[in-house]
């Protein structure tokens, strides 16, 4: 079995899914637009740039994507993709790349479990939550 995160964006899926790579690093392995796919004579000629698809791999997983009709765009809400990383450098730079021009929820610091963890929606709106794999430092 594979669970794989299906982000929905209201026209900014292809800069969403861009920014993610630089990000997280991985490849864009598709970003199909409404326009190039079997959907182009359905889909009014305005709306025929956004993504119909997308998807970035990431090492042995995958992060989804797609523009949805504005008509039925709803902000996330109920869930936060969670992104664990080997070391809390690595998970603080993570960090502060989603915080750029988007909104903490919880500062990226210590806590009991491990040593940084943090949560963060980022400027496309989806929310976050980044830790790191390694253990608490103890004092």
């Amino acid at each position: 079995m594979r669970v794989s995160a299906h982000l929905c964006f209201d026209g900014q899926c292809r800069a969403a899914f861009h920014f993610y790579q630089e990000v997280f690093g991985g490849r864009i392995a598709s970003m199909l637009s409404y326009g190039e796919s079997a959907l182009a004579q359905q889909t009014p000629p305005h709306l025929r740039e956004r993504i119909v698809h997308a998807s970035l791999l990431l090492g042995e997983h995958e992060l989804l994507g797609a523009d949805v009709m504005p008509e039925d765009y709803r902000p996330p809400s109920g869930f936060f993709v969670l992104m664990s990383f080997p070391d809390a450098g690595q998970a603080t730079r993570v960090f502060a790349a989603l915080a750029q021009r988007g909104e903490i929820r919880l500062p990226f610091q210590p806590s009991f479990w491990s040593a940084g963890f943090g949560v963060v929606v980022d400027r496309f709106g989806t929310p976050w939550e980044i830790g790191c794999e390694q253990a608490e430092v103890s004092g």
